[in-house]
């Protein structure tokens, strides 16, 4: 089969697969074959594209042009086939998840929940596949408005606050900054096309240039940096495999993408660095970094703890590209997969053990270990994972990422790594302290005729946060293939 014939079914397997999702809505077992179908089918088309991604292919295919020298077009290029295999594997973990979540939580509405999943999945591919800015954007708002749906699930007046929010601040930076910026480096270079190099060198002068970056930046609120970031812990209200797929399949993960794009293949790191404009957007990462740390540390639902370390872990990969040298760049791209398994686990964790014990706050978790020894051990792994220590994924990229910093002999930003993965263990081990060395304040006895106090989550649940955890070692032992992968990004 043809790349380009792949490039297209990518974007139209998970279309066709919500259009049979929905027919099939009467019939659970049925709708969730064709989602697991549907999801399978894509990581496959996925996979195929890589050798030739990695043997320094880029298949491209144009579907509509809509004057000469602009036009919805798509390119495989390393970081967005990365991007798109890392969002479509754990598309089929998630839809794993799902199930037994969605069900062991009777949860309503769990049709329209896989259709608005489909489309959220054919849009990530839509943006992972752009070979334009144009195409991104026009991706990156189908994103919004397809989750839109999954954020207030519920249906609660606490759901609708935070679709009102969710919507409001996305919307709002996308159409007020980061459009202003398309049109004004269309107007400027006279292209959108993603260019190794960038495409404004010569064509925009320095103040040009950090008004440009400025708008993109928070124009992508997607990348949750602070001020632009409450849309993130607000959308804690929907379902667990909501919170995975807004944290580490889909949309937090295409808004750091974008910014890394956008650094690469629009402005240039050579433009970047030469002008030095992205410095002052380095410290505002470096304190979303560190704020978002520290407001983790204090929440004590432990939802809204993963959802602040998010915007901090996000900053990270943000930090990376305003640093502007290989290093970073590099370390922010190995980001984007290692932070997607480790924080993956960690809501499915989350979602799990409301499942089976309903228990939401840190300060629950006594003795939680005890019954649900599979999901205390796999969130160990998670967090082991963000904070960095082999033998997880986590370390690679954050090794990278300070080498970067170190690189452009910035050593306050080396100290916010540290810093940051200290604060890392901080918000995150008490949940495994308190889950394995701590007594139950009120055991429960096992019920009668069963010796086994375990009490884990369905089985699909505990499957898909076991692979995920899996997946965090495995990342660790392949960082080194991943760096090759993306080298190409950098246009040397």
């Amino acid at each position: 089969m043809r790349a380009e014939t792949i490039i297209l079914l990518s974007m139209a397997v998970p279309l066709g697969g919500a259009g049979l999702i929905a027919l099939t809505g009467s019939r659970p077992n049925l709708r969730e074959t064709v989602t697991l179908t549907s999801a399978a089918t894509l990581f496959a088309l996925v996979a195929s594209l890589l050798p030739e991604v990695a043997a320094g292919g880029r298949p491209a295919v144009t579907m509509v042009e809509m004057m000469p020298g602009l036009a919805i077009a798509l390119e495989v290029e390393p970081l967005g086939a990365l991007f798109a295999a890392v969002a479509s594997f754990l598309w089929i973990v998630t839809s794993v998840y799902s199930i037994g979540y969605m069900r062991g939580h009777g949860e309503h509405n769990q049709t329209r929940f896989y259709v608005c999943f489909a489309v959220a999945l054919a849009s990530t591919m839509g943006i992972a596949f752009s070979a334009n800015m144009l195409t991104l954007f026009i991706f990156y708002e189908a994103l919004t408005l397809s989750t839109y749906p999954l954020v207030t699930h519920s249906g609660t007046r606490e759901a609708v606050r935070a679709g009102r929010i969710y919507l409001g601040l996305l919307l709002g930076t996308s159409i007020g900054f980061q459009l202003l910026a398309v049109l004004w480096t269309w107007s400027a270079a006279g292209t959108l096309d993603f260019t190794p190099g960038g495409i404004l060198a010569g064509r925009a002068d320095g103040p040009v240039v950090g008004i440009l970056l400025f708008l993109y930046v928070f124009g992508i609120g997607k990348a949750a940096l602070m001020p632009f970031h409450r849309w993130l812990p607000a959308a804690m209200v929907a379902p667990t495999p909501v919170s995975a797929l807004l944290h580490a399949v889909a949309v937090v993960k295409a808004g750091v993408f974008t910014v890394l794009k956008v650094t690469v293949y629009i402005f240039g790191l050579d433009l970047l660095g030469g002008l030095g404009v992205s410095q002052w957007l380095a410290y505002v990462a470096a304190a979303t970094v560190i704020i978002a740390s520290l407001v983790a540390l204090v929440m004590d639902n432990l939802k809204l703890r993963l959802a602040y370390s998010t915007v901090s872990q996000l900053s990270y990969i943000v930090l990376g590209a305003m640093l502007v040298n290989s290093w970073s760049v590099l370390g922010g791209g190995m980001h984007i997969a290692m932070h997607a398994f480790g924080k993956i686990t960690l809501f499915f964790c989350a979602g799990a053990i409301m499942v089976a014990s309903h228990k939401t706050e840190v300060s629950q978790m006594r003795g939680i270990g005890r019954t649900m020894p599979v999901t205390t051990f796999a969130f160990l792994i998670g967090s082991l994972s963000l904070i960095g220590l082999p033998p997880m994924g986590g370390m690679w990229s954050k090794w990278y990422l300070a080498l970067g910093a170190a690189s452009a002999e910035q050593l306050i930003f080396v100290g916010v790594f540290m810093i940051s993965s200290l604060l890392n263990i901080a918000y995150l081990m008490p949940v495994v302290v308190r889950g394995f060395f701590y007594a139950p304040e009120r055991p429960n006895p096992p019920d009668a005729g069963s010796a086994s106090p375990i009490r884990e989550a369905p089985l699909t649940c505990v499957a898909a946060l076991s692979l995920t955890a899996v997946g965090c070692v495995v990342m660790f032992f392949n960082a080194g293939r991943i760096h090759a992968f993306l080298q190409p990004i950098l246009g040397g």
